[in-house]
């Protein structure tokens, strides 16, 4: 079954922007309002767009909405000047719904529910981070689909609407038009899925280098581990991650990347799949398959030259698994994301 959610190729259309509105509530946390700003701001990814878009223009066009224009008050003491108010949802591609101390205990206005769902209704995509959730479930949207929040308020939500099919393991779920995900952190996971999405994994990279980010976290990765894993284990594991992309064209085996962490096998079995979510052998899989994506992408390399290069062997190595994990052809992504 492929890990990889289903928008893969929802891909934005490049000669007009794509709108992404963030929607500020009272209570709103600083760090999920800004997370969507930097990646898809344009004034953050002014350099990218020079090297990745062909029309040197950023895909993106990013702003944020209030319920009306003025000061929102949001946690730790911070405020926020809005120019716009929920009219301006009405032309947004993507919604983006922060997390917000007021939406657990306190009903979203109803003017915010209605004017989600009429964005819902004529195709726009709603993503919501953290608490932003509650938001997203109040308006109806989210039953008999899975979604997830913060670990922490993951049971309140799943017993205020048990018709959601609530995670609160993983880092973020894709359910097309629909996403959500954990809090904080994994906000950068979930705008850098969308961009993946949108514009394939060459621009998703460049971002999340802007970012110091992972490029790619499992969307099934945990929230967090309940257990303390040692941090110099957790160090030599980085850099055999790092070696292993550096050989990813070469025949690797699970001893061979234990052998060079300096551990045994079960034990570099166990720890890596608690640190990435997956086991040793499937995420230099998912490496070798993202490195074809690239190259399809980037490259005039023939399918048989590609999957040489990333250590599958054969053409028909790389079809079987672009076809398991990503749901299409490598001919057929090069078509839809190729300059």
């Amino acid at each position: 079954m492929s890990d990889e959610p289903r928008s893969t190729l929802r891909r934005t259309p490049r000669l007009k922007p794509h709108r992404i509105l963030v929607l500020a509530l009272g209570g709103v946390s600083a760090m999920d309002l800004g997370i969507p700003l930097q990646v898809f701001g344009a004034e953050s990814n002014a350099a990218l767009a020079q090297a990745q878009v062909p029309t040197g223009k950023w895909p993106y066009c990013v702003d944020v909405c209030g319920v009306v224009p003025g000061m929102v008050v949001g946690a730790d003491g911070l405020s926020y000047a809005v120019d716009v108010g929920l009219e301006a949802i009405e032309t947004a591609d993507t919604i983006i719904i922060p997390g917000a101390t007021s939406v657990v205990d306190d009903e979203p206005p109803a003017v915010v529910v209605g004017a989600l769902l009429s964005a819902f209704e004529r195709g726009a995509r709603i993503a919501a981070i953290s608490t932003g959730t509650y938001v997203l479930a109040r308006t109806g949207l989210l039953a008999g689909r899975r979604a997830t929040t913060h670990w922490s308020t993951a049971k309140e939500l799943a017993r205020r609407y048990p018709s959601i099919e609530v995670d609160e393991n993983v880092l973020f779920i894709d359910e097309g038009q629909l996403l959500t995900s954990a809090g904080a952190a994994s906000a950068v996971d979930l705008c850098l899925h969308l961009i993946r999405g949108d514009h394939g994994v060459g621009l998703s990279n460049q971002v999340a280098r802007r970012l110091v980010a992972a490029a790619y976290r499992s969307a099934g990765q945990a929230q967090y581990v309940p257990r303390s894993v040692p941090e110099p284990l957790g160090d030599v594991f980085a850099d055999t991650r790092e070696w292993a992309l550096q050989h990813i064209g070469e025949q690797l085996t699970l001893t061979d990347l234990a052998e060079n962490a300096g551990v045994s096998v079960r034990t570099f079995s166990r720890r890596f799949v608690d640190d990435t979510g997956y086991t040793p052998m499937q995420w230099v899989l998912r490496a070798r398959v993202d490195l074809a994506r690239e190259l399809l992408e980037d490259s005039d390399l023939g399918i048989e030259q590609i999957a040489d290069q990333v250590g599958l062997g054969t053409g028909a190595n790389l079809r079987m698994h672009f076809q398991r994990i990503l749901s299409t052809s490598p001919s057929e992504y090069r078509h839809t994301f190729s300059e």
